[in-house]
């Protein structure tokens, strides 16, 4: 019943903000410009995730074309700013989901799963019928409709969303996404409704919860902070966080006045004092090159959880 309300969403498309209204079942195409079909780059067993999602194994990824917000630095444009891929049937996208359990992932993990949702979930629902057990990640960009995440309850093992922006300008500026503020905070507490403010561990490995994903951006420091206190007023400081350092301009924004460089170790030590401030208890956090400019940086650093002033 609730793969077919999702399903039923293709006709009509409102699965993200943009609400495109367009029959993608006919081959209409909104913002995302991909038909009612499933669309695959690849899937991986990938260690550069927080440390309870990769594990020893790795989370079981998989990349997923095109995107509904298609930001200007991109750090996957190769992916989300694409329509290549291998087209899937949601038999062979569940038999996706088996394999990455059978080479010993902890978890599938769809990264920009909305544009693709309900054939996602009804593979999801074949595959747990034969015989996936691992955590379920949902890994978005927080532009999402609350209502399309009201009806995924109870099949979400783990909620990844991002909290891009807590200007409203900058997600206009970055991502041509109006009301982005709005739009991630309201469905971040539906998913906090669903699976709690924490992140529960077996063995250092996560089964449910939820971390919220905020990628500190140069020269918009002042974004960061307005994500932190949304989340602090309106949400919790429970909740887990990660701040991701590892940005990097893509050839798209080098000459960008703002992204066209990496940010400093000063600007992210700037957003973790501020974290730690406001009082948020479980943060995952990342090394800084000293040099911003360094070509050598590594944007796969791994995450470490702290909350020790000592360790930034």
């Amino acid at each position: 019943m609730i793969i077919q309300s999702l399903l039923d969403i293709y006709t009509s498309c409102t699965l993200c903000p943009r609400a495109c209204r367009v029959d993608r079942t006919k081959g209409e195409l909104g913002y995302c410009r991909l038909p009612a079909d499933i669309v695959m780059d690849c899937a991986l067993a990938h260690q550069g995730e927080e440390p309870p999602l990769s594990g020893t194994h790795g989370a079981g990824t998989i990349f997923l074309s095109s995107c509904n917000l298609r930001c200007i630095y991109c750090q996957n444009y190769q992916i989300s700013h694409s329509l290549r891929g291998q087209s899937k049937t949601v038999l062979e996208l569940a038999k996706v989901m088996l394999d990455l359990q059978k080479r010993g992932c902890h978890n599938v993990e769809p990264v920009t799963p909305t544009h693709q949702a309900p054939l996602i979930m009804e593979a999801l629902c074949m595959a747990r019928a034969q015989g996936l057990t691992v955590p379920f990640v949902y890994n978005c960009g927080g532009y999402e409709n609350p209502d399309v995440i009201r009806l995924l309850d109870g099949m979400v093992d783990i909620y990844l969303p991002d909290f891009k922006y807590g200007l409203e300008e900058d997600g206009r500026l970055f991502s041509d996404a109006a009301q982005y503020p709005k739009y991630a905070m309201a469905s971040i507490q539906e998913m906090v409704r669903q699976v709690g403010d924490d992140l529960k561990l077996e063995n250092g490995v996560a089964v449910s919860g939820i971390i919220i994903r905020h990628l500190v951006l140069p020269g918009r420091l002042e974004n960061s902070m307005a994500v932190l206190k949304l989340l602090k007023e309106q949400l919790s400081t429970n909740v887990p966080v990660s701040l991701m350092s590892q940005y990097t301009p893509i050839s798209a924004v080098k000459s960008h006045p703002l992204l066209g460089r990496r940010i400093t170790r000063k600007e992210y030590k700037h957003i973790l004092d501020y974290a730690i401030n406001l009082g948020f208890e479980n943060l995952f956090i990342q090394q800084v090159s000293d040099n911003a400019m360094n070509p050598d940086f590594d944007s796969k650093t791994p995450f470490e959880k702290s909350v020790d002033p000592d360790k930034k």
